[in-house]
């Protein structure tokens, strides 16, 4: 099937974010232009992607209007993933379980990226409370990826990851708490980096979890608009309790000592996966570093099932409090069987929590032992390349959720350890899919995996869509 996407020769082209915000900058392209351009090409594209969850358009050109932006990124469009709010339009979380109603305010990270420059165009599709690794909803639609619709172009943040890899927007704000940000990076050809635990900030309730797993982002089409993007949102949000990742613009000059690993907690990764990562490892080596392979991470056993049932407590949290934080057109039995399922797992097991988190919580010391020997670690983001659309629909829950256990083997352990992550699409699957490989660092050490993202690109540049 043919790929989906809408580079062609308009104000947009084939810029990333930091080319396109150059030629605002310069007066080569203006702003009105660049928003009509977008918006043309999220019309084009969305009838075969489903990655819109709201329009903002007029919205977005009123505030162009009225208020031209200032930053770095001033004038450039971009979306925000629908479980963030925005001030003026509905917040759905990825479901059609009530009646949504516009947000009276921007959330905390909205404010973050509108002061970067970015021009909010509307926002993005994600699975049912971000839950499921790809975006399957049974009345919402599928979100399909861009490089062969009939795939899954991953999850949560997956609307986003399909409009940037399609051309819509170069870059689009992602969320992670389990892999989120990773996932659909992989899936469709991006960057994606999740930041350490508190590099951005989160709304109060995410705050208050007793393991913050989450963390916001954006997904892009190069190293630098990702680069250039932390470096603006640090002039606007600084956690002082961690080293700034200031400016990095190249490859580092340290060699460094890279763990790899093909293995997670229960399986080892499918075939081509774990002959990619291999590749990538002996790229690595061939760029100078030293590279020792693991025999699997290091984790506690029963770490995945102490994982799902905390992500099971998510679920339950956002189950039982629905009247109260939707309204009360809020109705349980429109959730999906993945919702539910995880609210019923962990209402069965809620005896076995206190002692699942506590697990959780010790991991970040573990984690800090591991990093005083290694630089960094290689492993694959996702077990086997992207499945059909359809092989990950929450429509059983057990059937799914051993599915999404086999497939998303590797990213959660980092939301567990706060530890920054980063995929990045070195490779392709024989039938042309991309392939993530993903780099995980110590806590704070965000530079490093860029530097070493900027060095592997350079290597061995991304697939592109259009090509």
């Amino acid at each position: 099937m043919p790929r989906v996407h809408a580079f062609g020769d308009d104000a947009l082209g084939d810029l990333d974010a930091v080319a396109l915000a150059e030629a605002l900058r310069s007066g080569q392209l203006n702003r009105a232009e660049v928003l009509e351009a977008a918006i043309a090409r999220a019309h084009a594209v969305n009838p075969a992607l489903n990655a819109l969850a709201c329009a903002g358009f007029d919205q977005a050109r009123a505030a162009a209007a009225a208020r031209p932006s200032t930053g770095f990124f001033a004038g450039v469009p971009t979306f925000i993933k629908d479980n963030v709010d925005v001030a003026g339009l509905p917040s759905r979380h990825g479901t059609d379980a009530w009646e949504p109603y516009p947000a009276s305010g921007d959330s905390v990270v909205t404010r973050v990226l509108l002061d970067t420059g970015l021009i909010v165009l509307g926002k993005t599709q994600l699975s049912e409370f971000g839950f499921s690794a790809a975006a399957e909803h049974p009345r919402l639609g599928a979100v399909r990826n861009p490089w062969h619709p009939e795939h899954t172009a991953g999850a949560s943040s997956s609307g986003s990851a399909a409009f940037v890899a399609a051309g819509v927007t170069p870059i689009a704000h992602a969320n992670d708490g389990g892999g989120s940000i990773r996932i659909p990076a992989a899936c469709t050809g991006l960057v994606g980096l999740k930041p350490s635990r508190g590099r951005l900030p989160l709304d109060p309730e995410l705050r208050r979890l007793p393991v913050g797993i989450v963390a916001n982002g954006v997904l892009t089409r190069s190293v630098r608009d990702t680069a250039v993007w932390y470096r603006e949102a640090e002039r606007s949000f600084r956690n002082h309790t961690l080293p700034p990742i200031g400016d990095v613009s190249g490859p580092g000059r340290q060699r460094l000592k890279i763990a790899v690993t093909t293995r997670s907690m229960h399986r080892e990764s499918g075939p081509e996966v774990r002959d990619l990562t291999l590749k990538t490892a002996a790229l690595l080596e061939e760029l100078g570093h030293r590279v020792e392979t693991l025999d699997e991470l290091p984790v506690h056993a029963g770490f995945q099932d102490d994982f799902v049932l905390y992500w099971g407590f998510l679920s339950l949290a956002q189950v039982s409090a629905g009247r109260r934080v939707f309204g009360s057109s809020f109705d349980r039995s429109r959730l999906d069987a993945l919702t539910m399922g995880l609210y019923r797992h962990t209402r069965r097991h809620i005896h076995r929590l206190p002692l699942a988190i506590a697990r959780l919580r010790r991991l970040r010391r573990r984690s800090a032992r591991f990093f005083a020997d290694y630089d960094a670690v290689l492993m694959p983001t996702l077990a086997d390349p992207p499945p059909p659309v359809g092989f990950l629909a929450p429509t059983d829950y057990q059937q799914v959720i051993d599915r999404l256990v086999d497939w998303v083997a590797f990213t959660p352990l980092q939301n567990v350890t706060g530890d920054p992550a980063i995929s990045l699409p070195v490779g392709q699957s024989a039938n042309g899919l991309p392939v993530g490989m993903m780099l995980s660092a110590d806590l704070g050490q965000e530079s490093r995996l860029l530097e070493l993202a900027y060095e592997l690109e350079a290597a061995r540049p991304w697939a592109r869509i259009q090509g």
